[in-house]
């Protein structure tokens, strides 16, 4: 059993169901310190954060990921325990195998192995762990980088391990995210008796034609990089449950995910200037869940494309499509940031795996990438 293997299955078999942790970091810090990391809890409000370093110099290079996993569903539908990691038909199955304890111990048996041959090694090594990835993110990686740049500590290239590629190992890079922008929006209207709608104002039918205007716009056209801005309703709720009851209010949760070419505060001058221009009374609260960051091709992306290539054959797609991650929060204080790891396609399912076969090659891609950056 590879070292990589055997560590992934110990980090399953930690029930670290966000935000706990449950020993997966001190597992970590126990393998690393003798090697010469420096480690540091930075945890905040019943969060677990690490922060473990080799060097002083630049240029620093940091792996991040998350220890914290998404609740596993109902036990009766997973062919085995959840926190026990079974190997079948050439497949390790558990909560995390692939978002991402498969990444994480990756990128820690790949920082071992480059620290046992280059002992001198240039600029400096670093690892970034969080336990509240999967749940609010307020308490994780924001605090660890408002910790490091509250002291001047710079990070000069960020790799996250989290789970991007699409059909094999290797198609896919993360070099950028959009933003992401979510409004709730209250018409305010009259209750009143269906049957007497000129004694009241119904808010559905007033906000309609605004609704429908919002959904039909273009934002902007994206870039080469990001697809053009979205916008979605996730949520409308109206009435008291009545059928002959005209509703007083009418609520919409939407989101736009949105590409650098747009910033969130044009968006919201935007959205209500048009809900102004239907004259609806109206009220909206804003919440700005991240902004949008791009990599583009230079040292980081071109080191670990060529890793990937050296390692698997695979020529690396970039992509900035898909939700948001904790490489927002780092490419505020980290200009190049980019997003790799295994396949992603039973993230959060029942029955997660990860094909046994890509262990491996994932630490050597992590590998050779810190040969090229730091070598």
């Amino acid at each position: 059993m590879s070292a990589t293997l055997e560590l992934v299955r110990q980090l399953i078999a930690r029930r670290s169901v966000t935000p706990a942790d449950d020993g997966c970091q001190d597992l970590i810090a126990q393998r690393l310190t003798p090697l010469g990391f420096r480690a540091e809890r930075i945890d905040r409000n019943s969060v677990a954060n690490l922060w473990l370093r080799r060097g002083v110099a630049r240029p620093n290079v940091v792996f991040a990921g998350h220890t914290d996993v998404v609740p596993p569903g109902p036990r009766e539908q997973w062919h085995s325990d959840p926190f026990e990691p079974v190997l079948r038909d050439g497949r390790l199955f558990g909560r995390g195998a692939s978002d991402m304890k498969s990444s994480i111990a990756a990128f820690v048996v790949a920082a071992e192995e480059f620290v046992r041959a280059h002992p001198a090694h240039r600029g400096s090594l670093a690892l970034l762990l969080t336990s509240d990835e999967e749940g609010p993110a307020t308490d994780g990686t924001v605090a660890v980088v408002e910790r490091l740049a509250a002291r001047g500590e710079a990070i000069d290239c960020c790799i996250v391990g989290e789970p991007t590629s699409v059909d094999r190992l290797g198609d896919t890079i993360k070099n950028g995210r959009r933003g992401s922008l979510s409004g709730r929006l209250t018409v305010k209207g009259v209750q009143g008796h269906v049957a007497y709608p000129h004694l009241a104002r119904n808010p559905v039918h007033e906000m309609a034609p605004a609704l429908a205007e919002l959904a039909a716009a273009q934002w902007d056209g994206g870039n080469e990089y990001f697809p053009p801005t979205t916008f979605q309703v996730s949520n409308i709720r109206a009435g008291t449950g009545a059928t002959n009851v005209i509703p007083g209010a009418c609520e919409v949760d939407f989101n736009l995910r949105f590409a650098p070419v747009s910033t969130a505060e044009g968006l919201i001058r935007r959205i209500e200037s048009l809900l102004g221009k239907h004259g609806l009374d109206y009220e909206i609260a804003w919440t700005i869940g991240a902004q949008p960051f791009l990599t583009r091709p230079g040292e980081l992306v071109g080191a670990i494309r060529r890793a990937i290539a050296e390692c698997t054959g695979v020529e690396a797609r970039l992509s900035t499509t898909g939700g948001t991650s904790d490489g927002r929060f780092i490419a505020t204080v980290c200009p190049q940031v980019v997003e790799f790891g295994p396949p992603n396609a039973s993230i959060h399912k029942i029955d997660e795996n990860i094909r046994v076969d890509d262990l491996e090659p994932l630490k050597n891609v992590y590998r050779r990438t810190l040969e090229l950056l730091l070598g």
